[in-house]
């Protein structure tokens, strides 16, 4: 895996400055160990950090054609690499490598962006026209790579693989968005395609995009979407065996590798399936890596070791400490912005692991949106078939007045909690959704901002980022509706944020096979009825693996990847809780009413109410703060600068 950056001028006089390249490509030193390329040309500047994966004494990047002009900065996998290479070489092209590179290379240029639906795998690259004096940044299907990108005050185009490598630029504004604010005190992250900085934006997954100097800002096109054709003649027998072949066509791809290769294996169903794939594919025994931890409620060991004993793996096993808490500022470092998925930090210990026995690693990332997994869908459908009862003109106003006067429950079980159900169905599938999926209620952020930030926000609400997604959906089905929006915000922000961030902060490569986009596509068009049944989520997942695995881990209740974070706020993180939301940068930022959130603080602690996930991403944001108010522009360039050698700075 990679890291790549450029520059391109806002006018071919205007020169590109090297050592602002240099600082951008070394401050994402960690996502390319193995070597480091530069080319700087009129209007132009490319940068790259390379992870040798495949044929590694050739791919190095930049990659330049000068007789056409082009060059090329890429980070990713083509899983269907020979292919492509042998379809091109039926056209007469001609290759000096075996590097999927090379072939990307080739393929844009014989048919530029009309090549990106046959790309599989996971990419984001920057190719270079020199005689259309034109960029082009492209992202994957399901924004498996990250690419951000963005404009300097005198108007150049700068463009990285993490947002670290854009604000090593000193000519990048770093203005926060108040909008990009109140979508991670919703979700806990910052959806696509805002980024937490007000001119720098994320490359939607599926979208490319073009620009030439005095153009206005691009706008991005989709390429490809979800289409959520549904076969509703599709079987059980025949919906299991085509999952099987596609599932077992997507890993045999991606275990290609030219160094050590392995699997993360927490004891679920979607990595054990893809574990039992690779066992199935594979002669010698599969490496697998997985967490524990020292608390029985958040542990899954013991169900990770029963799939590795029954799968004849190579398991490796660490436990950490459940006061696993001192990443925190290490997390804020790497993840460049607000991010509140506590379980970055398992996932940043889980990838410390598995780099100490290989160089890639597998992940089972994906299982749960293609096939309804999370608990949230069973949920969401059966307040979507109340609703549908009743008609919009009556349920609005009845529900919402119910709702208003029951009082809360925070302590039942969420079935039981009159209220939040009594308010959901007074809402429309996507309002009610969002709502599910929000960390922190819309009356409580309404509560906790200040009159300033609610002034800068202009009546602003994180609910237009799903309300735009639904517009645009392939689908009305709830169920259906409920994935695509996972898909377009949680699946992206979060979770593959999650693993790129937490894998290339030890320079180890992740692939997700079930993300594959023709295994998406297909499971997009497999009957709601097959996903869940029965209160049953993954049902046709589950039949698949039914001969692969033991029934006990198939059938169990799913645990997830936790951390104690209540109890750590009622307890050794209860000092750090205070201090930093009530006199920390957070407290100095004017975001946010002081006394409200000594309010959630004191509840919290006291044990009446649980606030862990709001008092979670205050926590968080207040450790970016902090840490962007301690970065004065020119200081980080001056520091990664002097990790270049002398020689390249100079050049």
């Amino acid at each position: 895996m990679c890291g790549l950056a450029g520059i391109v001028a806002e006018g071919r006089e205007a020169g590109v400055r090297r050592e602002h390249l240099l600082a951008m490509r070394e401050a994402q030193r960690h996502r390319g160990p193995d070597e480091a390329g530069i080319h700087v040309a009129a209007g132009v500047g490319l940068a790259h950090r390379r992870l040798s994966i495949i044929d590694l004494s050739h791919g190095q990047q930049p990659m330049l054609d000068e007789a056409a002009g082009l060059a090329l900065v890429y980070n990713g996998e083509l899983y269907n690499c020979p292919l492509l290479k042998a379809e091109l070489e039926q056209q007469g092209v001609t290759f000096s490598s075996h590097s999927d590179t090379e072939v990307l290379l080739r393929a844009w240029q014989q048919g530029g962006e009309q090549c990106l639906p046959q790309l599989r795998g996971m990419f984001a690259f920057a190719m270079w026209d020199a005689r259309a004096e034109r960029i082009f940044l492209a992202r994957d299907h399901l924004g498996i790579k990250p690419l951000y990108y963005g404009f300097t005050r005198r108007g150049d185009l700068v463009f990285a693989s993490e947002l670290k490598g854009l604000i090593a630029h000193p000519d990048v504004d770093r203005q926060l968005d108040p909008q990009a604010l109140e979508d991670y005190l919703a979700l806990g992250y910052v959806p696509d395609p805002k980024s937490i900085y007000k001119g720098i934006f994320k490359l939607p997954p599926g979208h490319w995009l073009s620009w030439r100097a005095g153009e206005p800002v691009p706008l991005p096109r989709q390429y490809w979407d979800l289409p959520f054709d549904v076969d509703q003649s599709l079987g059980i027998d025949e919906a299991t065996a085509r999952l099987r072949s596609l599932l077992d066509e997507s890993v045999a791809s991606q275990m290609v590798s030219d160094v050590p290769l392995g699997a993360f294996l927490s004891g679920g169903v979607d990595s054990s399936a893809v574990v039992a794939s690779m066992s199935r594919g594979s002669q010698a025994p599969v490496n697998t890596c997985s967490i524990g931890f020292d608390q029985r409620g958040f542990d899954e060991t013991v169900y990770a070791r029963q799939v590795a004993r029954h799968l004849h793996t190579n398991h490796f096993e660490e436990h950490v400490d459940t006061k696993d808490y001192d990443l925190l500022d290490t997390l804020a470092a790497t993840y460049d912005e607000p991010f509140a998925d506590s379980s970055a930090l398992p996932t940043w210990r889980v990838c410390q692991l598995a780099r100490k026995h290989v160089t890639v690693a597998l992940s089972g990332d994906g299982g749960d949106e293609n096939f309804a997994g999370y608990r949230r869908y069973r949920l969401h459908a059966w307040e979507s078939a109340l609703r549908a009862r009743v008609p919009a003109g009556v349920r609005k106003p009845l529900f919402g007045l119910l709702g208003g006067l029951y009082p809360k429950a925070d302590w039942a079980p969420r079935p039981l909690r009159a209220k939040t159900t009594l308010q959901a169905l007074a809402r429309d599938d996507a309002e009610a959704y969002f709502h599910s999926v929000s960390i922190t209620s819309t009356a409580m952020r309404g509560s906790l901002y200040s009159a300033a930030f609610r002034r800068d926000l202009q009546g602003y609400d994180a609910l237009e980022v799903f309300r735009d997604h639904a517009r645009r959906a392939p689908t009305d089905h709830p169920l259906s509706l409920a994935q695509y929006l996972d898909f377009k915000t949680w699946l992206p922000g979060d979770i593959l944020t999650k693993v790129d961030r937490a894998s290339m902060a030890h320079s180890l490569e992740v692939r997700v096979p079930v993300l594959d986009h023709r295994l998406v596509e297909w499971a997009s068009s497999v009957p709601p009825a097959l996903k869940l049944r029965g209160g049953e989520g993954k049902f046709i997942f589950k039949k698949m693996l039914e001969p692969d695995l033991p029934h006990e881990v198939l059938y169990r209740s799913k645990m997830g990847f936790r951390v104690p974070v209540a109890a750590w706020f009622r307890g050794a993180l209860r000092s750090r809780l205070q201090q930093s939301l009530m006199q920390g940068a957070l407290a100095e930022s004017g975001y946010f009413e002081p006394a409200m959130v000594a309010r959630l603080v004191h509840q919290h602690v006291s044990g009446q109410r649980d606030h862990s996930p709001t008092l979670w991403s205050l926590l968080m944001l207040d450790a970016f703060l902090r840490r962007t108010q301690g970065q004065a522009d020119g200081l980080a360039a001056g520091e990664l600068l002097r990790q270049v050698p002398a020689a390249e700075a100079s050049s």
